[in-house]
């Protein structure tokens, strides 16, 4: 299986039909089409359903194998980078993935400086929920994850940041709730709850969130679940339910956000894996968190040894 034909396989797709693929990549179209058969007679599967009027859809395997060729495209690509890179330490990229936090903006601001020495470092930022990240972690698709709680085992290494995030309710101004300075667990057994996807299915002693309901999180009166924010605000527009989420995430003046009472607060860690090979960039990033830490002089952070 040939890179340059997964990249054809993944031409075809984007661009409806081989025969836009084959103007888009400027080859003929039948050498597209015998590259595509040779790939499904390597496989042993059919990856096209080919439509008289309108073009191509992917099979199940098909789509199995789009994501697939799209994860190892992105591996060449990132490999191809860091090998050019290793004759120039400042410059490279980075890939950083997380959930929606405030403790991005310390992410941001260690970025700035890094690039004001280093103008040729490049940053790509991946939001997800913490499963998603973890799975590219794993798959080597990012170099640090920004997750809720560290992985404490042999596989990962990580270090505590300074910033917490704290738990609310966003909700309407108008809402005769947004008076209030504190929401506690009598103001919320009723309400129509938006809730973090991850707390809705999570039940592992590290869901803070679910420690804090308690027995009650089983009567709670869920009606959506989320993995990124910006989207479930629509929803508290609309006046369909209260969104649990963290503070400083509001896109709307119409909204406000209220803390628990008592209240919960969520750290937040920097992990990647253990043992490997650092892109130059990745490194510098790393070791100038490291500084950044030191400086900030919070005696709880975990700098873990190298090996």
């Amino acid at each position: 299986m040939e890179i340059r034909v997964l990249h054809y396989f993944l031409t075809v797709i984007n661009e409806g039909s081989i025969s836009r693929a084959a103007n888009s990549l400027h080859i003929t179209q039948p050498t597209i089409s015998r590259q595509l058969k040779e790939l499904e007679e390597e496989l042993g599967k059919q990856l096209f359903i080919r439509h008289k009027k309108r073009g191509i859809s992917l099979t199940p395997e098909g789509l199995l194998l789009q994501s697939r060729a799209q994860e190892i495209i992105t591996m060449v690509e990132q490999t191809e980078k860091e090998f050019l890179d290793l004759t120039d330490l400042v410059q490279g990229d980075i890939y950083i993935g997380g959930g929606e936090t405030k403790t991005f903006a310390q992410i941001a601001k260690l970025a700035k400086e890094l690039q004001a020495d280093f103008p040729g470092l490049h940053y790509h930022l991946y939001s997800a929920d913490a499963e998603e990240i973890l799975l590219r972690l794993e798959k080597g698709l990012l170099d640090f994850a920004l997750l809720t709680y560290p992985q404490i085992n042999q596989n990962y290494d990580y270090l505590k940041l300074p910033t917490k995030d704290q738990w609310g309710l966003v909700l309407p101004k108008t809402d005769e709730l947004a008076q209030k300075q504190k929401i506690e667990m009598k103001d919320i057994k009723k309400l129509p709850l938006i809730i973090p996807r991850r707390t809705y299915l999570s039940s592992d002693s590290n869901n803070k969130v679910r420690a804090w309901f308690g027995k009650q999180f089983a009567n709670l009166n869920i009606i959506s679940t989320f993995n990124l924010v910006y989207n479930a605000n629509f929803m508290v527009q609309e006046g369909m339910g209260y969104l649990l989420c963290f503070d400083h995430l509001l896109s709307n003046d119409n909204l406000v956000f209220i803390p628990l009472e008592p209240k919960l607060e969520t750290e937040q860690y920097l992990v990647w894996k253990n043992g490997k090979v650092l892109s130059p960039a990745a490194e510098l990033f790393l070791d100038s968190l490291k500084v950044y830490l030191i400086d900030y002089q919070n005696p709880e952070n975990h700098c873990p040894k190298k090996a």
